[in-house]
């Protein structure tokens, strides 16, 4: 007879003592299991004890995290966190080195405990730790030159228990004080120092800056990138990684108001937003990580590739001003670029005033614009009126006219020399490629939670928007005439020079050249080859008769959906909590029950590596509560003040299950797949439609499936749009067997 659920059977150890078996029984209160465990060792005061997970988390059982015991699992009864956040609070004051550093490291690894933190907190735990690290460790520090390994780690260890801390969301991070920030700056700034010291000086700014304005403004004052930059040319890649995210921090919290900046020595306060790039090209910041970083001698982690992703999207979103600013027709500095790009196009002179009547200047102006390409030929600043691009397309045509002067004067002459309907006009293509750069590299989007998708090729130019820019505006002018478009074919030619474009990509190059050269071998020739290979892979029956098929096949393949959704939902899955610092997840797991009649969920000390059972999962939610499914703007989390909230790809993985009257479970899912699996799960648990994209990529998928192995016979056969006519009676049917 197998035993009842709520009994779980464990091994309790002791130090000095032969473990124990035992049952728990899951129902009685937990003082009550430690009382017992107490009694059979004649251990004193149960109270003062408690039970941890004998694994390499120690973290303690508490009421809330008992459910998830297993059988078979190995407890150990230790001090209760109230007394060890006592004793370790005591023992990190004490004036003996030795003792004082055995504390430390003891407080940063209990730390990583929430109920431990908790408890040490409630005691003031981190203002004592701040305090320590005003003061320098005075006392110690008097020491640091002949004992400078255990100062380092007396250091190491407090400001780890720190960071382990405050990870936990308990303290918010505007109580700190100027002289906490000044000294964890002047670690970061010094430049001989203890690598674990260093890192988690830098994690504490990051969090800083991430997670207060007034913080960000306090350590702006302190760093300047002249003091990072010497940390990225070391060969520790997680200090390396650090530091990126530090200038990432800084750079994405950076305000917007311009301000002055002076000298090599600049304070990120006190610059614009739109003169980062400057500063960052100033103090050569981009080839530094790129020769240091991205072209080491070692693989780039995931971290790394994050953070590098991160600041390739913050530098292309400088361009999102100029992008979205329309060009005024009246502003006389700005129709200079344009009198500039014909001045290039024409080797035109400035006439004088007195040179032709205006009449004649102007028609002379009109057929220049119309060959340079602009669509309004008799005013080319409204062409520039469009946002988005904005300017951006103009000051984009501009570098190529000067940077690449020979290309610019051929395509603008070449094109001048060709019949009007087969002119590619070099205005209106660059501001229509221009935005279609911006959409491809999504300027003015903040950088996604959990991409790595960085280009090293962005890396290896101080003006590689334009530069890439330059490539394509090429490339558009060679499609053109292996297409031999004519004005009508223009969308048509964007089209292919779009997936021209973003299949060079996907290799990543790692330079501009190397892009150059794959846009060779993608010609337009190329792409209709790789687009009929692709139409081969997925035929598209379009017949009537095959229709038809489709639509009776239809229904069965959206029951086929709905079962694996709620199969999936059944499983269940690990949702992340999202904070302000990425390294330390907290996590949640929700699963329905097999009958489909409930919702389990409950809080993670860490990822699961498998399925969670039921039983762990202390909350409970009725699907026949549930009242709605709401997701993205609309959901009660997103709707809340923080840094996060803007973030579109996490407004993209939202959502929220509405019950009772104003009651809510908040998710965010971990990718675009468990979002589509989950709404479509609520929605068909809700008799709702499922409407997702993976729903719509599903359909597609099965249907096409079955409509071949259906259709398997007919390979090669074409199918007649009408029925084939009745043939006449034959004459006889003497052909006709006779069964009786």
């Amino acid at each position: 007879m197998p035993p009842p659920a709520d009994i779980v059977k464990v091994a309790i150890e002791w130090p000095g003592a032969f473990p124990k078996l035992m049952e728990i029984d899951q129902k009685k209160p937990l003082s009550a299991i430690i009382k017992e465990v107490c009694e059979g060792w004649n251990l004193p005061n149960p109270e003062t004890y408690a039970l941890q997970n004998a694994d390499a988390t120690n973290f303690y059982i508490t009421e809330k995290n008992r459910n998830n015991i297993k059988n078979g699992s190995i407890l150990r009864l230790t001090t209760s966190a109230a007394q060890m956040a006592q004793q370790l609070h005591e023992r990190i004051q004490s004036s003996s080195m030795d003792m004082k550093l055995d504390a430390l490291k003891d407080l940063a690894n209990s730390s990583r405990d929430i109920t431990f933190a908790q408890e040490f907190i409630n005691l003031d735990g981190i203002s004592l730790l701040t305090q320590m690290v005003e003061s320098g460790t005075e006392r110690y520090q008097k020491l640091q030159k002949i004992m400078k390994p255990c100062f380092g780690d007396l250091l190491s260890f407090t400001l780890t228990a720190f960071v382990e801390l405050m990870d936990h969301g308990i303290v918010s991070w505007d109580t700190f004080s100027v002289a906490f920030i000044k000294k964890i700056a002047s670690y970061v700034c010094k430049s001989a120092m203890d690598t674990a010291v260093l890192q988690r000086s830098l994690a504490i700014l990051e969090s800083m800056v991430l997670n207060s304005q007034d913080l960000y403004q306090k350590v702006a004052q302190e760093i300047t990138i002249g003091q990072l930059i010497p940390h990225l040319q070391g060969t520790d890649q997680d200090i390396q990684t650090y530091t990126i995210a530090v200038i990432n921090a800084l750079f994405l919290k950076a305000p917007e108001e311009k301000r002055q900046f002076d000298g090599d020595n600049v304070n990120i306060l006190d610059c614009p937003l739109t003169e980062m790039a400057h500063i960052l090209a100033q103090k050569q910041l981009r080839s530094i990580i790129l020769s240091n970083v991205i072209r080491s001698n070692k693989p780039i982690n995931d971290e790394m590739a994050h953070q590098l992703y991160v600041l390739q999207v913050l530098t292309f979103n400088l361009l999102e001003d100029r992008m979205m600013t329309k060009m005024d027709p009246q502003d006389q500095a700005q129709r200079d670029i344009i009198f500039e790009l014909r001045r290039i196009a024409f080797d035109v002179e400035c006439e004088s005033n007195n040179s032709g009547s205006i009449e004649k200047r102007k028609s002379m102006y009109t057929r220049d614009y119309k060959k340079l390409g602009f669509i309004n030929h008799v005013n080319p600043a409204v062409d520039f009126t469009q946002i988005p691009p904005g300017m951006l397309a103009l000051d984009n045509m501009l570098y190529f006219a000067r940077h690449h002067q020979d290309a610019y004067i051929r395509i603008v002459l070449e094109n001048s020399s060709r019949e009007d309907k087969h002119e590619c006009p070099f205005g209106r293509s660059s501001i229509e490629l221009t935005k279609m750069l911006c959409e491809i590299l999504k300027v003015g989007e903040l950088p996604s939670e959990n991409c790595h998708d960085f280009h090293p090729m962005f890396f290896t130019h101080d003006r590689s928007f334009e530069e890439f820019f330059c490539i394509c505006i090429q490339l558009l002018n060679k499609t053109w005439k292996e297409m031999r478009a004519t004005s009508e074919d223009f969308n048509k030619v964007m089209q292919v020079v779009k997936e021209q474009i973003t299949r060079a990509l996907t290799i990543k190059p790692n330079s501009l050249d190397q892009f150059k050269s794959r846009l060779q071998n993608l010609s337009y020739t190329e792409i209709l080859k790789l687009r009929q290979s692709e139409r081969m892979n997925q035929e598209d029956f379009q017949s009537r008769p095959i229709l038809e098929l489709r639509e009776k096949i239809q229904p069965e393949i959206m029951e086929l959906i709905k079962q694996q959704r709620l199969n999936r939902l059944c499983e269940g899955t690990c949702f992340r909590k999202i904070s302000s610092r990425r390294r330390q997840d907290k996590f949640w797991y929700c699963r329905l029950s097999p009958n489909h009649k409930v919702l389990h969920y409950g809080d993670l000390e860490e990822s699961p590596q498998g399925e969670v059972p039921h039983d762990s999962l202390q909350d409970k939610l009725p699907v026949a509560d549930i009242k709605a499914v709401v997701t993205g703007k609309d959901c009660p989390h997103m709707k809340e003040k923080g840094a996060l909230k803007q973030n579109k790809e996490v407004l993209e993985l939202a959502f929220s299950v509405l019950y009772e009257s104003d009651e809510y479970l908040n998710f965010i899912a971990p990718d675009k797949h468990e979002y589509c699996v989950w709404t479509d799960g609520l929605n068909a648990l809700l008799g709702k439609e499922m409407s997702s994209e993976f729903t719509r990529s599903d359909m597609d998928t099965l249907l096409n499936m079955e409509m071949k192995l259906r259709l398997l016979d007919l390979e090669n056969i074409q199918i007649p749009e009408v029925p084939p006519p009745i043939p006449k009676e034959p004459s006889n049917y003497d052909f006709v067997y006779d069964c009786n």
